[in-house]
């Protein structure tokens, strides 16, 4: 018989049931202990003290990274504790900028948030945040070192999570900072422009490089064409607006919004999507007929494309040579939408701050012209409609612009982990029915675990499949197949639960996640159309531009 062992929170006692630290336990009795460094994906950390609670003796534990005992009676909120939160939010309020009215991440920071809940009135310490701060470190990302509380969330989540390392603590004590080596430019170390460091900072002191000036000025000027591009998993991340549920597709409303905005032209990157997926099919199964190098990993993630650049270039060759949804889109686009005397912007709305990088490319420009102008993030675009003072949830949903106006399920599930893998399997299978869909959707490529493998096919021909997110994932994954293990199809997103949790969408954690994955699988389910290749949209796109100039305008060779 298993003895049944308690520890006592406030009086209560609560039954300890393998969770790993204090923490866990306490907020099973509804209490949420505050919090800087703490993040269920990362490793204990314990720097911030705000979790601390104290016993019956007056000792004090820092309850994220103290196991639970059996026996121990903690309080949660003495006044010795409020006054210590208080001075620890003080203190870390006298190292940072308080220009909160002007901050892009004003209402959504977690420092203002507890300073509000624990009543801070005013700081009795001189403020000593750096003036001379905002560094412009990558395309993709911006660093504002006046708003850093050295919680290293950011930190972690680059060694822990992505496996990229390209920021670490320098210095001690009151001169500690958050550095690259020798102080370089983002842009010159490993970092790969994923966001994740974004998405973890709790105070807005790394944010994706906005380009929404950029694009207002684009939309205003009378001599230029605008035309915008929207990504699957954008649709279902807009739970952030007043009125709209997180996990809702909201893709029409999102094109009635983009008109109102002032975009002559409104398009779906979903419809590429599609494209995209004809063509990864079309290589895959001649690598796998021919002797052709397997596996083929896929190219849709400019995060994961720079990590292989910079980690694994000995892989480069099995990258498929496919350019993202996003690239094949804006060749499409800059080759058809031409209009005389006016000059053509290309905007593309993204979850991904990676992107912004992909965009600048060589490889994408033509004339040195970049097909994608700008890349705005999902948050970035949240801000402009705010700025434009538009509802989202009020408007009546619009359908994209002709001739680019169809798509299909499997163009839509591209932003979730898995996504990609299940279009092309959707493609490849002989048998085109609904049940032969809802069994691919069975064999395990779905979830949200980091890495998912399976197989697929008959005694003839055994397809072995692994999907992954998260790079550290990719990294354990790779060093398998360096190691000479055999797969035939590797699937590879940058970010953990794939794009829906993207460094540019808002508010991620895991709960979010499945609900905007959820949304995306719902959308598809209710399509006509679940394989790519009978959009009729496609299929005339290819009888009218790209038949003959597949390789030119949908292909990219990473290895030169």
């Amino acid at each position: 018989m298993v003895k049944t062992e308690f520890m006592y929170v406030d009086d209560i006692p609560v039954v300890i049931n393998g969770e790993k630290n204090m923490l866990q336990l306490i907020r099973k009795t509804g209490v949420k202990l505050p919090t800087f460094c703490y993040h269920t994906d990362l490793s204990i950390y314990g720097a911030c003290r705000m979790c601390m609670v104290e016993d019956e003796k007056g000792n004090l534990y820092t309850a994220c990274s103290t196991p639970p005992k059996a026996g121990l009676k903690i309080k949660t909120n003495t006044a010795r504790l409020r006054r210590y939160r208080k001075n620890i939010l003080e203190l870390l309020l006298a190292n940072h900028c308080r220009d909160c009215t002007t901050c892009v991440n004003n209402k959504a920071c977690k420092l203002q948030d507890l300073a509000v809940r624990f009543n801070i009135e005013g700081v009795r310490f001189p403020n000593r945040s750096d003036d001379n701060r905002v560094t412009n470190a990558s395309s993709c990302i911006t660093f504002d070192s006046g708003k850093c509380i050295l919680c290293g969330d950011c930190v972690r989540t680059c060694h822990e999570v992505q496996n990229v390392g390209a920021i670490d603590f320098a210095y001690r004590g009151s001169k500690m900072v958050i550095s690259t080596a020798f102080g370089k430019p983002l842009s010159e170390t490993p970092c790969v422009g994923c966001g994740q460091c974004a998405v973890a900072c709790p105070t807005g002191a790394i944010m994706p490089k906005s380009d929404i000036a950029r694009v207002w000025n684009a939309i205003a000027d009378p001599n230029v064409k605008t035309v915008v591009q929207v990504a699957p998993a954008v649709r279902v991340a807009m739970g952030n607006m007043e009125g709209v549920k997180e996990g809702l597709n909201v893709d029409g409303k999102i094109f009635a919004a983009l008109r109102k905005m002032g975009f002559d032209e409104v398009y779906d990157t979903s419809f590429s999507a599609d494209i995209t997926v004809i063509e990864e099919s079309k290589e895959f199964l001649e690598r796998l007929n021919n002797g052709g190098k397997l596996p083929i990993i896929t190219s849709c993630c400019p995060g994961w494309i720079q990590y292989c650049e910079k980690k694994h270039p000995n892989l480069l060759g099995n990258v498929s040579t496919c350019r993202s949804p996003m690239q094949m889109f804006a060749s499409i686009i800059k080759e058809e939408r031409k209009e005389k005397g006016k000059e053509l912007f290309h905007v593309a709305i993204m979850p991904c701050t990676a992107k912004k990088f992909e965009a600048e490319r060589d490889e994408f420009k033509k004339n040195g012209i970049p097909n994608v102008d700008a890349v705005i993030t999902s948050e970035e675009f949240t801000h402009m409609l705010r700025e434009a003072g538009i509802l989202l949830a009020d408007l009546d949903p619009e359908p994209v612009d002709a001739p680019y106006d169809r798509k299909s399920g499997a163009g839509v599930i591209f932003g979730v982990t898995g996504g990609v893998t299940e279009a092309v399997l959707r493609n490849v299978v002989e048998e085109k029915s609904r049940g032969t869909v809802s069994k691919i959707s069975q064999i395990g490529v779905r979830g949200n675990e980091g890495i998912k493998e399976f197989e697929i096919g008959n005694d003839d021909t055994v397809v072995k499949i692994a999907v992954v997110s998260g790079l550290m994932n990719a990294e354990k994954v790779l060093k398998r197949v360096e190691n000479g293990e055999h797969f035939d199809i590797i699937e590879v997103m940058a970010c953990p639960g794939g794009c829906v949790a993207g460094g540019g969408q808002p508010f991620v954690h895991s709960e979010v996640r499945q609900k905007r994955g959820k949304g995306l699988y719902e959308t598809d389910s209710l399509l006509s159309l679940r394989h790519s290749e009978d959009n009729p949209a496609v299929k005339a796109c290819y009888d009218r531009l790209l038949k003959g100039r597949e390789h030119q305008l949908l292909h990219v060779d990473y290895t030169k």
